[in-house]
């Protein structure tokens, strides 16, 4: 397909980043290096890497047209489709360290009833019609069902293909109703995969192939293709042709904030461009190695991108 690739954000945020001048220190007072605030999201994120990639996209997400938020993906060049919101964009904080580590603090978001939740699906079901794909990213806000992603597959199915990265009760709801609900996409990482597959996450990130057979009980039960980010460890994936391991180039990593969602765009850029799926993967890893590599939620751009430099092999 060559349609938009739709993605939604069903709890959106404002995205503050903090950058410190060492380790942080409870209690103290720190005189900070930099900060950043940037409308965002997972969603939202990977509408930003395709249009920065030249893809059209369309950015789902309740918000009242108006918003601040809202004016400035539309100035960023990204077309947004709003739904009725509930309250205010929540507010994350994110806190970078010189060495890389990430503390993260996410708001909880307002909270939402039925009517919310509905007009955000009838918003996101009409702005997929001949979407190349559609992308359901990130927790869902207060008040929704737990089930809300995997009602939504049947209804999108229809019209779009589908990628879902999401955690906690929406995966483990969406996987304990596989085959119905399968996508035809699904990047966890090694704690999400672990959760829903019985396996231990720190056994995934040190052994690609115990991964990839986590990954092969989910593409056994439906799901069309398993791509599963394991940080620093790179990416393995799994479809119904065979699995594969990649690992990232040498990456001083800034903030891993957004690293996942490119990661994600990279897979589906390669996908549109028609690349096999060792290709696919190494461009998924080029841009989640250089999304760590920048500051804050810094989408990386094509002089950003070394998949040349990642290297891939095939799994037993």
């Amino acid at each position: 397909m060559s349609g938009p690739i739709v993605t939604l954000t069903a709890n959106p945020s404002f995205d503050r980043t903090v950058a410190l001048p060492g380790p942080l220190e409870r209690g103290a007072v720190v005189r900070v290096q930099a900060t950043t605030s940037q409308a965002g999201g997972k969603g939202v994120n990977i509408s930003r890497a395709a249009h920065s990639a030249g893809l059209p996209t369309v950015a789902v997400l309740p918000a009242v047209p108006d918003d601040p938020f809202v004016h400035e993906l539309e100035v960023a060049g990204i077309d947004c489709r709003t739904s009725r919101p509930a309250g205010d964009i929540r507010v994350n904080l994110t806190l970078t360290e010189p060495d890389g580590t990430t503390t993260k603090l996410n708001g909880p978001g307002a909270k939402v009833d039925a009517e919310h939740l509905d007009d955000l699906a009838a918003a996101l079901v009409t702005s997929a019609a001949g979407a190349a794909w559609t992308v359901l990213a990130g927790s869902l806000p207060p008040g929704a069902p737990q089930s809300f992603y995997a009602d939504l597959v049947p209804r999108l199915r229809r019209v779009s293909r589908i990628a879902v990265d999401t955690s906690e009760g929406p995966l483990a709801e969406l996987v304990d109703r596989l085959p119905d609900v399968a996508p035809d996409l699904l990047k966890p990482n090694a704690e999400e995969l672990a959760s829903v597959t019985g396996t231990d996450p720190a056994q995934l990130e040190a052994d690609p192939g115990v991964t990839a057979k986590a990954a092969r009980l989910l593409v056994d039960r439906g799901v069309g293709t398993v791509l599963a980010t394991l940080g620093g460890h790179g990416a393995v994936l799994v479809d119904a042709d065979g699995a594969w391991h990649a690992l990232p180039p040498p990456t001083t990593v800034v903030s891993t904030v957004g690293a996942g969602d490119c990661t994600l765009f990279g897979y589906l850029l390669a996908e549109q461009r028609g690349l096999a799926a060792p290709d696919r993967l190494a461009l998924a890893v080029a841009y989640g190695a250089a999304a760590a590599g920048l500051p804050g939620t810094t989408i990386p751009g094509p002089a950003d991108l070394h998949p040349e430099r990642v290297d891939v092999h095939r799994l037993d």
